[in-house]
């Protein structure tokens, strides 16, 4: 990216690990593959994968984050750490804790931390907020399993800043969408009639683009500040039923139908249903500010228009 060109010499010849390197850290490294002073690895456990990273130009390192022994050539081998990949669904002794994270994070720590570390997490740490607005001063109130091992999954992250010095930023993510993301639209949805909630009972819902939360990926390996977290959303103000109303129209699909909270448990799966359950709109003062990010599509809006 052309922010590096301005660094001091020091900072050049980068060396970039990303850990989880699904769509949105393949979309970072394309962010990134342009200039030959960084030089791009992913941990990936499948030769598949590695085969996939190497035709983009990035070095595959062979590893597991459910098996810690085979983590220990991570240490010491990158200068900047981009972290995307999620807790385990299941499986934890106990389900609060992201055993995926502490484990990384240890293993970092050992031979030469790296200078930076950015961990993707998710909006869903703040709970029910009932519509109001939130920043990254709210407490995290966590109401489901998956937000509980992301809380702690954070502390992990920022706890290895405190004990090792390195600058640690999370990055608090809502709902990706992108086109050329799998199931990065609605249109799959709308297209089944799945309902939504009615105007009286909807939910606030967040969005980015997976291009943007890209771009925010890596401004924060370099200007993320120490021990920092930043909600990573873009300008939309929508509830989730007007979101697929605006996506229908922008399809030319059918507007889904409506339904009342107390009859959708009949209709919608229980994952849905929990989206459904936490209302929220998220300022993004930090994200604009300290990172200086410039969003490509600043509603979905423009980020859904085919």
């Amino acid at each position: 990216m052309a922010f590096l060109g301005a660094l001091p010499a020091r900072f050049r010849r980068e060396r970039v690990l990303i850990v989880g390197c699904g769509d949105v850290g393949q979309r970072a490294a394309r962010e990134l593959g342009g200039d030959r002073r960084v030089r791009l690895m992913a941990l990936t456990s499948s030769a598949h994968s590695a085969a996939t990273l190497r035709a983009q130009g990035i070095t595959p390192l062979t590893g597991d984050l459910d098996r810690p022994a085979t983590l220990q050539r991570l240490a010491g081998v990158a200068s900047r750490v981009l972290h995307l990949a999620p807790p385990p669904s299941e499986g934890p002794a106990d389900w609060r804790l992201d055993p995926r994270t502490r484990v990384l994070m240890q293993v970092l720590a050992r031979r030469s931390p790296p200078r930076a570390l950015v961990y993707g997490s998710t909006t869903g740490v703040y709970g029910d907020c009932e519509g109001r607005w939130v920043d990254e001063v709210t407490l995290p109130r966590p109401q489901t399993p998956r937000a509980l091992r992301r809380v702690d999954a954070e502390a992990a992250v920022h706890r290895l800043g405190r004990v090792s010095g390195v600058r640690t930023t999370v990055l608090r993510i809502p709902g990706i969408y992108a086109s050329d993301r799998p199931g990065g639209t609605p249109v799959e949805r709308l297209r089944r009639g799945t309902p939504v909630l009615r105007a009286d009972d909807d939910v606030y819902t967040n969005h980015i683009h997976a291009d943007d939360l890209a771009r925010a990926c890596v401004l924060a390996l370099w200007r993320g500040r120490p021990q920092r977290n930043l909600n990573v959303v873009d300008e939309t103000q929508l509830k989730m039923g007007d979101y697929f109303d605006l996506a229908a129209d922008l399809y030319g699909l059918p507007r889904p139908p409506r339904v009342a909270r107390d009859a959708a448990g009949d209709q919608l799966p229980l994952v849905l249903l929990s989206f459904m359950s936490e209302s929220r709109r998220l300022h993004n003062r930090r994200m604009k500010q300290e990172l200086r990010l410039r969003l490509r599509y600043p509603t979905v809006t423009e980020g859904l228009r085919p």
